[in-house]
C-alpha cells in the first residue's frame, strides 16, 4: 500500500501544531510527516516529532551524519525512545554556515550502520540524489548505504515521471519515497539547477497548475509501482497545495 507523507519545517512547536491540525483535519490520506533537521531553528527534528505523536502520524525526523561523533553513542536515542519513533532518515548534512558550530567528518553510511547497531529495532531510510553524479555512481551510492543496513530511501524532488521511471527500474524491490516539491517561480528553477543540479523537462512550467498536474501523475506513478510519495511545499502554503492535489 502506497504510503503519502509531507514535510514540514519544525520553525517552533506551534507553528508545527498548526500546520499538523490542517493537515490532520482535511488530508487523513496523509499518514506520515517527514521533518527535516534545520540549524537555523532551535527545534531539532526528533524533537518535532513530540508533536507528530499527537496527531497519531507516522514520524520520521530527518539526521545530519555531521552532527554526529560516531565514535560516541548516538546522541538522541533517549529522545527517539520517549517519542516512540520507528522511522528515521539518515543524510550526510550541508555544513552549517557558522563554523563555530561542531561538525565531525561522519558520513550517512557511517551512521546509517551506528543505527543499526545502536537502535536494531528503528527503520533507516537513506537519501538518493538523483542530480549528484550520474545514475551508474548514484546507484553504487544506494548500493553501499543497503551494505550498511539501509532499509529504504528518500529521493531530492522529482519533475520528470521518465527518470522517475529508471530509478524505479534500478530500484526494484527496494522502499522508495519519491521527493515532490512545487517550484512555481523562476528564481526557484534557478536555485534547483545552480544549487541542486536538478533537471527539468522541456514542458516544465514555474506554474501551479503544471506543478499540481505532475504531482498528481507522480502520485498515480506510486500506487502503481508500489511505491511512497512525500510533498515538500516549500514556498506555498501546505494546505493550498494538498488541497488542489486531492481535489478537495
Amino acid at each position: 500500500m502506497t504510503r503519502i507523507s509531507i514535510e514540514l519545517v519544525p520553525r517552533d512547536i506551534d507553528f508545527l501544531a498548526a500546520e499538523l491540525a490542517v493537515v490532520n483535519e482535511r488530508f487523513p490520506i496523509i499518514d506520515s510527516v517527514n521533518i527535516p533537521d534545520l540549524l537555523r531553528f532551535d527545534l531539532r527534528s526528533w524533537e518535532g516529532c513530540s508533536v507528530v505523536n499527537r496527531f497519531n502520524k507516522n514520524s520520521i525526523p530527518h539526521i545530519r551524519a555531521i552532527d554526529i561523533d560516531y565514535r560516541k553513542p548516538l546522541p538522541m536515542v533517549e529522545s527517539l525512545r520517549e517519542n516512540n519513533i520507528r522511522e528515521v532518515v539518515v543524510l550526510t548534512g550541508d555544513p552549517p554556515q557558522d563554523m563555530n558550530r561542531k561538525i565531525y567528518p561522519s558520513t550517512s553510511v557511517d551512521i546509517i550502520r551506528k543505527f543499526k547497531k545502536e537502535l536494531p529495532d528503528i527503520k533507516v531510510y537513506a537519501g538518493i540524489d538523483q542530480y549528484r553524479d550520474g545514475i551508474r555512481t548514484e546507484m553504487e551510492y544506494v548500493r553501499r548505504k543497503v551494505d550498511a543496513g539501509a532499509d529504504g530511501f528518500f529521493t531530492q524532488p522529482f519533475f520528470d515521471l521518465r527518470f522517475m521511471d529508471i530509478y524505479a527500474e534500478q530500484l526494484q524491490d527496494t522502499e522508495v519515497f519519491w521527493g515532490i516539491s512545487p517550484v512555481i517561480t523562476e528564481k526557484s528553477v534557478g536555485y534547483w539547477e545552480t544549487k541542486n543540479k536538478a533537471v527539468f523537462p522541456a514542458c516544465f512550467n514555474a506554474t501551479i497548475d503544471w506543478n499540481i498536474d505532475f504531482a498528481r501523475q507522480a502520485l498515480e506513478f506510486a500506487r502503481k509501482t508500489e511505491s511512497n510519495l512525500y510533498f515538500m511545499p516549500i514556498r506555498m502554503n501546505a494546505a493550498e497545495y494538498l488541497q488542489r492535489i486531492f481535489n478537495l
